[in-house]
């Protein structure tokens, strides 16, 4: 049961994240090494996204939070 427990929250911390967020299951890249490549740049991403407090009260979507880390100089 403790296994299940922590296949499922990897699948829902990590996978689901990537898939909503950054549409990794309908991605179309396929050639050579550039589908590892870019699931290791988007995990990167999450990593250093995911923990980043903004708004007013600490909580903003995925999303926005890609957008305004996109924006910010």
């Amino acid at each position: 049961a403790q296994a299940a427990r922590a296949h499922w929250g990897i699948e829902n911390r990590l996978h689901w994240m990537l898939d909503v967020n950054f549409a990794e299951d309908a991605s179309s890249i396929c050639k050579d090494f550039a589908p590892e490549n870019l699931s290791l740049l988007k995990k990167m991403v999450l990593n250093l996204v995911r923990p980043v407090p903004m708004g007013k009260n600490g909580k903003m979507s995925m999303r926005i939070k890609r957008k305004a880390a996109a924006w910010d100089d």
